[in-house]
């Protein structure tokens, strides 16, 4: 089984968890069956603060917590890919969530990039692993670097198909997502958090 490090620091919400359902987004396009999201949340749970707006207006994605936290590399290899550039839009909750979501189909129609977002893929001998979502500009690492478990490889945004800020996470088996298979794994030795458990790297 492939095992990784946990890719950040801190305290974040598990989503779209493979330990509740396969395939964990709802589908197994773009080798997306085994993975597994991360919200950055507060001392209190919130990943931002709660306001009557937030139920009809979409809002700027520096109101959240983890915008720009630190993402790290939870595994040893070579960068194959980097896709920067793409913007960090505005989140999207309450009502805002139902509107985005269904437009999510065209921007699976348009590939990969346009979900990944900003995204940065290593190559191990065992899998390729991808980080997705990441802030625009961010990414400290290009094409044939070779990176060590933990070096940061860019900050937490909010790119492509994404409703607020947060980190998706997945291996497969090529760097090709839509020729490639899903690959399960571990976090730090451990099957993978459910959805809503929150992991806390300072407990760990």
């Amino acid at each position: 089984m492939l095992d990784l490090a946990h890719p950040f620091t801190g305290r974040w919400l598990t989503q779209n968890s493979p330990s509740n359902r396969v395939p964990s987004h709802g589908t197994a396009r773009f080798a997306s069956a085994q993975a597994v999201d991360f919200v950055p949340i507060d001392a209190a749970g919130r990943s931002a603060r709660v306001t009557a707006a937030t139920w009809f207006r979409t809002e700027p994605p520096e109101r959240f917590v983890g915008f720009g936290r630190p993402i790290l590399a939870p595994v040893a290899g070579t960068i194959v890919a980097v896709h920067d550039g793409e913007p960090d839009h505005d989140a999207h909750r309450g009502f805002p969530s139902v509107g985005y979501m269904l437009t999510q189909n065209r921007r699976a129609s348009r590939g990969w990039p346009h979900l990944a977002g900003n995204h940065v893929m290593i190559e191990t001998p065992d899998a390729v692993v991808a980080l997705c979502h990441l802030q625009r500009g961010s990414i400290a690492a290009g094409v044939g670097t070779r990176v060590e478990t933990g070096r940061q490889l860019a900050l937490c945004g909010n790119s492509g198909n994404s409703t607020e800020p947060h980190l998706h996470l997945q291996a497969m088996s090529g760097p090709d997502p839509a020729a490639a298979e899903a690959i399960p794994f571990t976090l730090n030795g451990r099957a993978l958090p459910r959805n809503a458990q929150v992991v806390d790297t300072e407990e760990s």
